[in-house]
């Protein structure tokens, strides 16, 4: 598996364990960058190290559909529980079925019961 992954914020840091256990290298933003960064931080950060966004936060989709950006690439995880222990399994899934977009360029939305993927630029 070739791409990385930074976890957003808003996402448990046991997402990299989670991430780890299936085989994928990620990276929880708290221990990369400030924890009050702005998503346009986050987004130059992942354009700049070959990392995919993976956040639950619907703002990155919006920023990607504003400036037309060609990446990164970006998983948004949606659901009441996005807590590795009920997603992980469900986000492997698409990780493995999508990671061809998601190295070229995607949107991809996992929610339990249904994934969407947008190719960039939106």
């Amino acid at each position: 598996m070739s791409i990385r992954v930074v976890i957003d914020m808003n996402l448990s840091p046991q997402w990299v364990d989670a991430l780890a256990r299936h085989g994928w290298s990620s990276t929880h933003w708290s221990t990369i960058g400030n924890p009050g960064a702005a998503d346009e931080e986050i987004m130059a950060w992942a354009r700049s190290n070959d990392h995919v966004v993976f956040t639950h936060d619907l703002d990155f989709g919006t920023v990607l559909a504003l400036t037309h950006a060609a990446g990164p690439s970006v998983i948004q995880v949606r659901g009441q529980n996005v807590l590795p222990d009920h997603m992980a399994e469900i986000l492997v899934a698409a990780l493995k079925q999508h990671e061809p977009d998601l190295a070229s360029g995607a949107l991809i939305v996992v929610e339990e019961t249904k994934c969407r993927v947008r190719i960039l630029p939106i």
